[in-house]
């Protein structure tokens, strides 16, 4: 038995844990994993309330982790509790965020919108995006992707825990934005190029779906459609490269001084 951190993690935690691949699970538990070395040690050092942290006795020499919280397991149980391929060596146990209800935009404040994002993937770069450029705010329609599925987490490398996401019917809730005065901008290839746009905060910037782009209901919203400059043959960009442009150019165009 490990002195420092005598709990080991039981087959009745194993069975709970593996609940958390699957939305329906991490909805009844109100919890979501956290996987490899990393993204646990950010969480501990952030403080956030973590039920409990799963590894093996050499990570949690390395770690340190509260002894309250951490159970020492097998590579056979990280591996039945964990989704990755590989690296499986420390697994958190986070209870998900109770956030306030959302109210109306700050003056100098970006939302990003999101209608219908179906990849894991792309919704965690997105999030990590929005946390790099000082969007706080990202709503997703209702039936998206969720933001706590395991490769969403990966992909957005703890920014899950710095960026509050909702869903949400998108159209209501960006029609009472704009009626407390928020600009909307859609993002469409067939737009106006957006250097050539004046940005104006606060406003929501909305994207559409991978495959199907921006929907009819969104589509009918008083906004500005605006679109990346194409010079080449490309048919498409994926939804985070988008994002990642346009959120670059709120950032230079609305940043204080520019």
């Amino acid at each position: 038995m490990h002195q420092r951190y005598p709990h080991r993690t039981s087959a009745a935690e194993v069975k709970r844990i593996r609940t958390l691949h699957q939305r329906k699970g991490r909805e009844l538990e109100g919890a979501y994993l956290v996987q490899g070395r990393k993204l646990v040690q950010e969480l501990t050092e952030a403080q956030v309330p973590v039920r409990s942290i799963h590894l093996t006795a050499e990570a949690a020499e390395d770690l340190r982790p509260d002894p309250h919280v951490t159970r020492i397991a097998t590579t056979e149980q990280l591996a039945r509790m964990g989704t990755l391929e590989a690296g499986n060596e420390v697994i958190a146990v986070v209870t998900m965020p109770n956030g306030t209800s959302w109210g109306p935009l700050e003056k100098d404040e970006l939302v990003l919108a999101l209608d219908g994002i179906a990849d894991p993937g792309n919704l965690g770069t997105i999030v990590r995006l929005a946390d790099w450029s000082g969007v706080h705010r990202v709503l997703c329609r209702t039936g998206s992707v969720d933001v706590f599925n395991p490769k969403c987490v990966q992909a957005a490398m703890g920014s899950v825990q710095r960026v509050d996401v909702r869903y949400d019917d998108l159209v209501e809730r960006i029609a009472e934005w704009q009626a407390a005065g928020a600009r909307t901008y859609l993002a469409d290839m067939n737009g106006r190029s957006v250097h050539s746009v004046d940005l104006v905060l606060p406003a929501v910037l909305v994207l559409g779906q991978e495959s199907h782009g921006l929907s009819t209901e969104v589509r009918g919203l008083i906004a500005e459609t605006i679109a990346l400059p194409r010079r080449g043959r490309a048919e498409s960009l994926n939804v985070a490269m988008a994002a990642a442009a346009l959120c670059s150019e709120f950032v230079r165009q609305c940043a204080p001084g520019s």
